[in-house]
């Protein structure tokens, strides 16, 4: 049988992850499942050990302990996982709007709980990005992000907003990946890190197949009790899972991981939930994908960018996009945090109709006009009402923002309502 073992983990690693020296690619998913479905109980987490990630050299962690089972304070958290000790890989099934492949789960996050349920958030303000997709392309890693584009998805659509919201959220917590952890540190591989681990993962969660060897799928009219669930997702690992429902539906999923070692590096290690509880009822139902979620990719066009459909005069009202004209170009976005984007994925704003004009929230929270830049954040507590002239933003009955020069790459410019060198207007665009 050991024999076997080695033959499938070489098989499957070749299969998934390539040769040591090579990034990881997106593989025939058909042809994994079925090679899963037919050998996942066999060796239930023989594709668990990790492999080396991208973006940068980690720290050497030698003879590391296992997160969560300690019995005194570690003090390298560069080799170990604290305060947020275990790891969970939380995965999505959106129905309506559907996202990603019908046959699969998406990815949520990576998410680290303190051992005990609870957990720490937005640790580090400093690395709070707005460029996920800019940051992981200019290190190379396009398979990474294609991947990411199918199977790590947001229900409204806004891909890039919600991979910002889970690097800053839960990525800026994991000790592991602290700038400080790196030899020759060069500023976000440790991103890159991220979402390659949290890739990785997933890949080895195929929580379609597990439900599916247990003769549960998608139905309009079936349903499942929790108990179904729960052990059908449990027995591929040896060890209990969480599960999230809404409406009396499952959407979500939880694995539990302690890790040996650095996140980059080290051993995910199947674990009982931390203290995390499901919260679905005793009958649930396990809906059908039943259409697709819209997705919108920034373009660099002519002409003028679209208005939408909404109220002739005022097409600003529920959620859009904000694409940006200079030198009679459409070129890139507002992206969530206010700035001026050209490359990624537009982020989605929330119109929303107050006194003679209207107010715009992003991800990051309200916007305004503060000290004359264009500002979205959650620190912001009273949003500037803007009004629409001819089908542009304006602010105090000008349509006119300014930035000092056209944003390239990575680049993000400040929107200024003050006179720079670079005019741009401002127009919507629903979604």
């Amino acid at each position: 049988m050991a024999s076997y073992l080695y033959l499938y983990v070489s098989f499957i690693h070749s299969q998934v992850f390539g040769s040591a020296d090579r990034t990881p690619e997106l593989v025939d998913m058909s042809f994994y499942r079925s090679m899963r479905q037919a050998i996942t109980y066999f060796v239930p987490t023989a594709l668990v050990a990790s492999t080396t990630v991208l973006g940068g050299t980690p720290a050497s962690c030698p003879n590391p302990q296992l997160s969560c089972q300690n019995t005194t304070a570690v003090a390298d958290t560069c080799c170990f996982n604290a305060p947020g000790g275990q790891l969970l890989q939380t995965q999505f099934w959106d129905t309506n709007p559907a996202t990603g492949p019908t046959n699969s789960w998406t990815v949520h996050g990576l998410w680290p709980d303190k051992c005990d349920g609870t957990y720490e958030q937005y640790c580090d303000p400093s690395r709070q990005y707005t460029n996920i997709s800019a940051i992981i392309s200019a290190a190379g890693q396009t398979d990474l992000l294609n991947y990411m584009n199918t199977y790590w998805k947001d229900y409204q659509g806004n891909d890039e907003s919600f991979w910002e919201h889970e690097w800053d959220k839960h990525g800026t917590c994991i000790s592991t990946l602290e700038p400080g952890c790196y030899d020759n540190y060069t500023p976000q591989q440790e991103v890159v890190a991220y979402f390659q681990k949290t890739v990785e993962l997933f890949k080895t969660l195929d929580s379609y197949t597990y439900l599916s060897a247990a003769g549960i799928t998608p139905s309009s009219t079936a349903t499942y009790t929790s108990t179904q669930i729960l052990a059908a997702l449990a027995q591929p690992r040896g060890v209990q899972v969480a599960i999230q429902c809404r409406n009396g539906e499952l959407d979500e999923i939880w694995y539990f991981f302690d890790v040996r070692g650095s996140v980059q590096t080290g051993e995910f290690v199947p674990a009982e939930p931390d203290g995390a509880k499901s919260n679905c009822p005793a009958s649930v139902k396990y809906l059908p994908k039943t259409s697709t979620s819209p997705s919108t990719t920034l373009a660099t066009s002519t002409g003028t960018p679209p208005s939408g459909t909404s109220t002739p005069g005022n097409p600003f009202s529920g959620k859009g996009n904000l694409p940006v004209t200079s030198g009679g170009n459409t070129n890139g976005c507002i992206i969530s945090g206010g700035t001026w984007y050209t490359t990624g994925t537009c982020a989605t704003f929330t119109a929303a109709a107050s006194g003679a004009g209207f107010t715009l929230t992003s991800s990051k929270g309200k916007c305004a006009v503060a000290n004359n830049v264009l500002t979205c954040a959650a620190s912001v507590t009273t949003p500037t009402v803007f009004t629409t002239v001819d089908g542009k933003l304006a602010y105090n009955g000008s349509t006119s923002f300014y930035t000092g020069s056209v944003p390239t790459g990575s680049v993000q410019a400040s929107v200024s309502v003050t006179q720079q060198a670079t005019t741009l207007t401002i127009g919507w665009k629903n979604v």
